[in-house]
C-alpha cells in the first residue's frame, strides 16, 4: 500500500472506530494517561496500529473475535516487535467492561513519564527582590 493510500485508510479508520476503540481513545487522548501522548490508527511500517505511544514505543491493540488466534496477527506482531515496539492486546469486551483495569495495565507498561509536566502550583517561581 502506498504511503498516501495508507494515510487515507488510517484517516478512514479514525472516523469509523469501534465502540471499544472509541472508549479507549477517550481515556488515552490529550495525554490523560500519565502524561503520555498516544496516536490512534497510526501507520507504522506496512501496518496501521490502533493506538501507539511513540515515545515509549508501546502499541495497544483492541481486538474483536476476528482476531482469535489469527496467524496474520502473529506475523504482524513479530514484525512490530522486531522494530522495537512492545505490544499490548485487549479484547473489545475487556475495554468496554473493565476500562479502568485496561488503563492500569497500559500505564504499568508505560512506566513513569520521563519528564512529567508540573502539577498546578508546582511551576518554577521567581522570588521578587526586596
Amino acid at each position: 500500500m502506498r504511503d498516501g493510500a495508507k494515510t487515507r485508510f488510517a484517516r478512514q479508520l479514525r472516523r469509523n472506530m469501534t465502540d471499544a476503540e472509541r472508549a479507549l481513545w477517550h481515556a488515552l487522548r490529550g495525554k490523560q494517561l500519565g502524561g503520555h501522548r498516544f496516536r490512534r490508527q497510526h501507520p507504522i511500517g506496512p501496518y496501521i496500529v490502533d493506538f501507539v505511544c511513540l515515545e515509549a514505543k508501546l502499541i495497544v491493540e483492541v481486538d474483536g473475535g476476528q482476531h482469535n488466534a489469527a496467524d496474520a496477527d502473529q506475523a504482524r506482531d513479530a514484525t512490530l516487535k522486531a522494530a522495537g515496539y512492545r505490544l499490548l492486546r485487549f479484547w473489545n469486551n475487556d475495554v468496554l467492561s473493565n476500562a479502568a483495569d485496561v488503563c492500569e495495565a497500559i500505564l504499568a507498561a508505560l512506566g513513569p513519564h520521563p519528564s512529567p509536566p508540573p502539577r498546578a502550583g508546582e511551576g518554577v517561581t521567581q522570588e521578587s527582590a526586596p
